[in-house]
């Protein structure tokens, strides 16, 4: 399984960002120690020139982190063509025990690998490079996240064996199952639209008012409600969205509706999710750094443009999922 060329890639980008990151670790260190903007020593001349060099490397990293998520679920997808049992994603994720922790994982540091870039992005505007030490120090802190997602995915690719019986996407979200995510599929339709569409405008709200005040609201709020709105998007996908889309009253899976048969719905779906709640989480990240000098008039602006993407997404997702559920012939029944 290792020589199919999306896990070669998966494998190489998860490695080589352990690596990049592993060598400019002890460089960070310098950093944190000896940068001095206003020293005109010769080090931190050096420190400067290195830092552009360092943080292109991140940058390269951490943008590689996100589109790996969509690869991986992809590549997860694909394979479940090989696997007696296996229906989708879900059944290639449970050939083993390492499935579902890699995908968790990745999921993790594609969040976090957009908080990290949007820090940066502030940085690298402001003329004294007010946040240098922060971002430095956070990708000392990111790398045991990368080495453990790199551990994963290794570990999950290589210990997959098509001679394996999996089991499918209808055991693990059925009523009878006893795990957290049948207990999400097991949510009353009414409940759960409340919860759906409640937290969707909430984040909206919220986001746009951060943008229409140019990031002078409170960016933890929008950063805690993105993060809110992203579960119960979720939660709101198997309990009752996914029913609409399959036509079917017990099909809860949040990955068959990336099969072709479906029409890749679940990228519409899915992808201005993961944008707006990875948009809200940036403005969240950078918020505590506005009130630095050089940073009073980048923040807000820079704050204001991750909040309107926040909402854009945000709404667009309740759009498209508005539509599915109109254009469905499905009736709903209480439980």
């Amino acid at each position: 399984m290792l020589f199919q060329p999306a896990i070669i890639a998966l494998l190489l980008a998860a490695g080589l960002g352990v690596l990049m990151l592993a060598l400019a670790t002890p460089f960070a260190l310098q950093v944190i120690r000896h940068w001095d903007i206003h020293s005109g020593s010769e080090y931190q001349l050096l420190l400067e020139r290195r830092t552009y060099l360092f943080s292109t490397l991140a940058t390269f990293v951490l943008v590689a982190q996100l589109a790996a998520l969509l690869l991986f679920v992809f590549t997860a997808d694909r394979l479940a063509a090989m696997f007696v049992g296996a229906m989708c994603a879900v059944g290639t994720l449970n050939v083993n025990p390492w499935g579902f922790p890699a995908l968790i994982l990745q999921m993790l540091a594609f969040f976090l690998a957009a908080a990290w870039l949007a820090i940066n992005h502030v940085d690298s505007a402001a003329r004294d490079y007010p946040l240098v030490r922060i971002k430095y120090a956070l990708l000392i802190l990111l790398l045991p996240f990368l080495v453990a997602s790199f551990w994963l995915q290794f570990n999950f690719f290589s210990e997959l064996k098509a001679n394996v019986i999996t089991s499918c996407c209808g055991s693990m979200f059925s009523s009878e199952a006893t795990t957290i995510v049948s207990d999400l599929s097991g949510l009353p339709p009414q409940p759960a639209l409340w919860l759906f569409y409640g937290a969707l405008s909430a984040a909206i709200a919220l986001a746009l008012g951060h943008a229409l005040r140019r990031g002078r609201s409170s960016g933890a709020l929008l950063a805690l409600f993105s993060a809110v709105a992203f579960v119960a998007a979720m939660s709101g996908v198997l309990s009752f969205l996914s029913l609409y889309i399959y036509e079917h009253p017990h099909h809860h899976c949040p990955f068959c509706i990336l099969k072709p048969e479906y029409d890749y719905r679940g990228y519409a779906l899915y992808l201005p999710l993961f944008i707006a709640t990875a948009a809200g989480l940036g403005a969240g990240a950078i918020q505590p750094f506005a009130h630095r000098p050089s940073l009073r008039h980048i923040a807000p602006r820079v704050t204001g443009r991750l909040a309107a993407l926040a909402a854009t997404g945000f709404l667009l997702f309740a759009a498209i999922a508005t539509w599915f559920i109109l254009a469905s012939n499905l009736i709903l029944i209480e439980h």
